[in-house]
């Protein structure tokens, strides 16, 4: 036997000083902070969506038949597929140079990008070639919201507590949802305004350009908004856990490759829910508007209208919904969003085609039903599938992956199924379809409610709660230790080691207080 010394590692307890303890001051404007960015990015769509047939006009008069408005929602769908391309690179960097740097450049991309669409050309100036610069600035949001969304997400779930991080996440997608219903807002009053002074032609002559230059004080209110959140502090203590950085280690940071080498399986399943949740999703908002007007025939601003109050009372139940999954678990509230999609999405269609006004609101309102329950658990659902050192990369990946293929492409897809086939309830199938993928998808899931997120520390309110969960840290069916950056390297000679046979991990009881190096996190 070598008598050569080597270091071993050891694991040891969890100790009070390792839960981190977020106050609720600094909880709400981390909250607060993020929400912001989502709310710029689903102003623009709100925008885009709801002038998506006056665009036409604007940049394809040119296109013959009904191509134009395939050109115009293929700018929506170019976006999307640019999406990968930003989380592959932003979602890794977010990991190595942390979530608030990543969010702020985000966020500073996608409101200049939003601002120039609305001094762009028309066809009426350059012809067809105006839906070009129009494509190239919907790429620049692609890129910045294949960081945004999958950063945001991250972001809020490491702030939030263990115990109520469905009911803290589900805020970031409130603002979503009341940014495209401002945006659907901003698009009906300007209608109603430009239309009253100058005419029926006034929306196609200028003023569409009003709503996307809206977006120069509510980007530079966010900008400062994104400068005053703190970095999260689960990010902070994965800084310094001494993981492997080489890629061997599953918990450890990872590029690209390595995260679909160690975490394909989830990243398969992160897919799965994010294309059922974001077929039913943009087809309420962002295909909605045209399929009222080209389909049903309701008025442009009809269709702006009728969207808003089912938006915003939608919005104001996610977070009961979000609260829920912290009681009865993200898997529950997945499996009602998938029956009810099912049941709810046929019935719905066939309601919106009577036309009247009563009828579209009702069918909005059921299409909002399974969209409210996906989305509410998604900011925390999603990224609690994946390690602290990769959870902004990995779920860049899954995440775009998904919207990209399946979520954006939506109201591209659902309007060439219908001009393909002539059946307007092929939207209702589209969606249907996803919803039992994203079933499948959900039954293969690990539950996450009321747990640590994977890799990290246990996060709680108060120093009452840290001391509970430690005392019962061998007890807890919730708590994992194993996942938690526990180990220490220390040298063979203190076990009383020596040799190649020594062994590279012992169990914390073997520990004494005195051997254990433990990391102090001061509540933030």
């Amino acid at each position: 036997m070598s008598s050569r010394k080597k270091a071993i590692t050891k694991r040891r307890k969890l100790e009070v000083d390792d839960v981190l303890v977020v106050k609720k001051s600094r909880l709400r404007t981390a909250i607060s902070g993020t929400v912001v960015g989502n709310f710029m990015e689903w102003f623009d769509f709100g925008i885009y969506g709801y002038l998506a047939v006056t665009l036409t006009t604007v940049f394809t008069a040119d296109a013959p038949g009904g191509l134009g408005l395939l050109l115009t929602l293929f700018g929506f769908a170019i976006s999307f597929l640019v999406r990968p391309l930003g989380g592959f690179v932003l979602g890794p960097l977010g990991d190595r140079i942390g979530r608030q740097r990543v969010l702020f450049l985000t966020m500073t991309m996608m409101a200049v990008a939003t601002a120039l669409i609305g001094l762009l050309p028309t066809s009426a100036a350059i012809g067809l070639w105006a839906i070009v610069p129009l494509y190239v600035l919907k790429m620049v949001q692609g890129f910045s919201t294949g960081g945004e969304y999958a950063g945001a997400t991250t972001y809020v779930s490491e702030f939030s507590p263990d115990r109520s991080r469905g009911y803290w996440s589900s805020f970031l997608d409130v603002g979503s949802y009341v940014g495209f219903a401002a945006g659907a807002s901003t698009v009906a009053v300007t209608t109603w305004i430009v239309e009253g002074i100058s005419g029926q032609g006034a929306m196609v002559e200028y003023g569409w350009r009003i709503p996307f230059l809206v977006a120069i004080p509510l980007g530079a209110v966010a900008i400062w908004f994104r400068l005053r959140i703190p970095e999260t502090p689960a990010f902070e203590a994965e800084e310094h856990d001494g993981r492997a950085d080489d890629g061997s280690d599953p918990l450890g940071r990872l590029g690209v490759f390595g995260i679909f080498r160690h975490h394909w399986r989830v990243i398969l399943i992160g897919i799965a829910l994010v294309a059922a949740t974001n077929t039913a999703g943009y087809a309420l908002t962002s295909y909605m508007p045209t399929y009222l007007e080209t389909e049903v025939g309701v008025s442009n601003l009809m269709a702006a209208v009728a969207t808003v109050p089912v938006l915003i009372v939608m919005s104001a139940c996610l977070p009961l919904i979000g609260k829920l999954s912290d009681r009865i678990g993200r898997k529950p509230v997945y499996g009602i969003a998938v029956v009810s999609t099912i049941v709810l999405m046929v019935p719905a269609f066939a309601i919106m085609q009577i036309g009247q006004e009563w009828a579209v609101m009702l069918a909005l309102a059921m299409v909002a039903i399974p969209v409210a329950f996906y989305v509410a658990i998604s900011a925390s659902a999603l990224p609690a599938l994946f390690p602290t050192a990769s959870r902004f990369g990995a779920m860049a990946i899954a995440y775009n992956l998904a919207v990209s293929l399946f979520g954006g492409t939506t109201p591209l897809f659902s309007q060439a199924l219908i001009d393909l086939t002539g059946n307007t309830y092929m939207p209702a199938f589209y969606i249907m379809f996803f919803a039992a993928l994203g079933g499948v998808a959900m039954l293969s899931m690990k539950e996450t409610a009321k747990r640590p997120l994977l890799g990290s520390f246990p996060t709680v309110e108060t120093t009452a709660e840290a001391k509970e969960l430690v005392a019962e840290q061998d007890t807890n069916e919730l708590l994992d230790t194993s996942t938690m950056p526990l180990d220490i390297i220390v040298p063979d000679t203190i076990a009383g080691l020596t040799g190649d046979d020594a062994p590279t991990t012992i169990s914390g009881d073997a520990l004494s207080e005195g051997d254990a190096t433990g990391r102090a996190s001061e509540p933030v």
